[in-house]
């Protein structure tokens, strides 16, 4: 969807104007992996209108590769307008016009399928499944088992809201169980599942997937895998029963939106390099406080180098880690982008 940010804070009804970007849970994670330097098709559908260029164009500059966006001449592209607030707060406000968008219209029979599983890793969103019956068959599609199928990712991204029935949650839990790799908020496991009881209770909901990632807001994260996954570098830092937990980072944020998507980039780019366990959910974690220190949906990721070194702190010193507005930008020692 096309983004429209606000240029001050207060009401929608109060904002005089609005600044354009881009958002959505897959095109952001495509983005940040492409600015890290992997390779990254979007697969999608866009209207054949002004919005739809935005889109096209803009994620492209990235690097994501884009030929496999169809457009589509009857619907319009998605909008929505969001305040400046943080969407923890009570003054918060989203406003979607994307029912009838040419996204929302996606099926199994209108978007490219090779394409998409044509990747390491294929990377869906709950959000996605939420738009209309044709698309969460197309999830359904994607996450069947079968030969040639790539790593599934899949973030659940259970946005009440969205969906037209009570039969969300279920399904949300059924697209988990048929993926590799899942991210769920362990605040909204349970709003969706009920689930209570800390990480380890998800994780007895989800036994599932080769890889669990239970985020835990502030706290941090905590990620179980199994012990067919657990091989390689990985099997550095091997995961517990109980699950690894990584405690986040102190960060000075200025919006919340995107953290989550960024995270999962953070993850994924790490797991792509095969970085052992420890590492993948500091990746994630460096890459959230990116998104954190940046007022749009979207933040260019930390340098590799630069989060490498991060990620290789011991224990004590990333504890005592602060990062603020523009840290990414600060490619210097680790003891250089500590603030008071």
């Amino acid at each position: 969807m096309v983004t429209f940010l606000p240029t001050r804070p207060g009401r929608l009804a109060d904002v005089p104007s609005f600044d354009r970007a881009i958002g959505g849970a897959e095109s952001n994670v495509a983005c940040g992996l492409a600015a890290a330097g992997f390779t990254v098709r979007w697969v999608s559908r866009v209207g054949a209108d002004g919005f739809g260029d935005h889109l096209v164009e803009t994620i492209g500059g990235y690097g994501v590769d884009v030929s496999a966006v169809g457009r589509d001449d009857s619907r319009p592209t998605g909008v929505y307008f969001r305040t400046a607030g943080d969407r923890a707060t009570e003054a918060h406000e989203v406003a979607y016009y994307r029912a009838g968008s040419a996204a929302s219209a996606m099926s199994a029979g209108n978007v490219d399928l090779a394409a998409a599983r044509a990747g390491r890793v294929l990377h869906l969103s709950g959000i996605t499944a939420a738009l209309s019956d044709t698309c969460l068959s197309l999830l359904r599609e994607l996450t069947a088992p079968g030969p040639g199928r790539p790593l599934v990712s899949f973030d659940v991204n259970h946005r009440a809201g969205l969906w037209r029935d009570a039969e969300g949650p279920r399904v949300l839990l059924e697209l988990a169980r048929r993926a590799d790799l899942v991210f769920v908020g362990e605040d909204e496991a349970e709003e969706a599942w009920g689930v209570t009881g800390g990480p380890s209770a998800v994780r007895a909901v989800l036994p599932e997937p080769s890889v669990l990632v239970v985020k835990q807001g502030e706290k941090g994260a905590t990620a179980f895998v199994s012990a067919a996954a657990e091989r390689g570098p990985a099997a550095q830092f091997p995961a517990p029963p109980t699950g690894h937990f990584v405690p986040a980072l102190a960060v000075d944020v200025v919006a919340t939106t995107g953290a989550g998507d960024a995270f999962a980039a953070g993850f994924l780019s790490a797991t792509l390099r095969e970085l052992p366990l420890r590492d993948r959910l500091r990746h994630g974690h460096l890459w959230a406080a990116a998104a954190l220190t940046t007022p749009g949906d979207l933040a260019v990721p930390p340098s590799r180098a630069h989060a490498d070194r991060l990620a290789a702190l011991g224990d004590d010193t990333w504890g005592t880690l602060r990062l603020g507005p523009g840290w990414t930008q600060a490619d210097r020692a680790p003891e250089e982008v500590r603030t008071p």
